[in-house]
């Protein structure tokens, strides 16, 4: 008689807890955050779900992971798809900082306002 392997699924609950939470209830259009630079000029965004602002300085995103902020000089953003969740940005890339946007909420000040400060 052959042996049958059965998957443990006792967390099964949990981790569609989590797709959920991800992706607005969706476990099938989870996304994957990522993101590849190429030399300090080039980068490829990927689990975008929306641009905040952006100028010749500092481009501001919220993403899958938090909100993030990339400064440096001359950026573009040359290609964006919020449907695919994707951005490309152009330019000479000085800094990459992620924040959590629940952080702002919670002290009562606005994420552009603790940026600018």
């Amino acid at each position: 008689m052959e042996e049958w392997n059965i998957p443990d699924v006792r967390n099964k609950n949990t981790r569609m807890a989590d797709l959920r939470s991800t992706n607005g209830g969706n476990p099938s259009k989870q996304r994957v955050h990522k993101f590849m630079l190429t030399n300090r000029r080039n980068c490829v965004i990927g689990g975008v779900v929306d641009v905040i602002s952006f100028d010749l300085a500092v481009v501001l995103l919220e993403t899958d992971m938090g909100m993030l902020t990339i400064k440096g000089n001359d950026l573009h953003v040359n290609r964006l798809s919020l449907e695919k969740g994707e951005v490309d940005v152009e330019g000479k890339i000085d800094s990459l900082i992620y924040s959590d946007t629940a952080g702002y909420a919670a002290k009562g000040e606005s994420f552009l306002g603790k940026l600018f400060k």
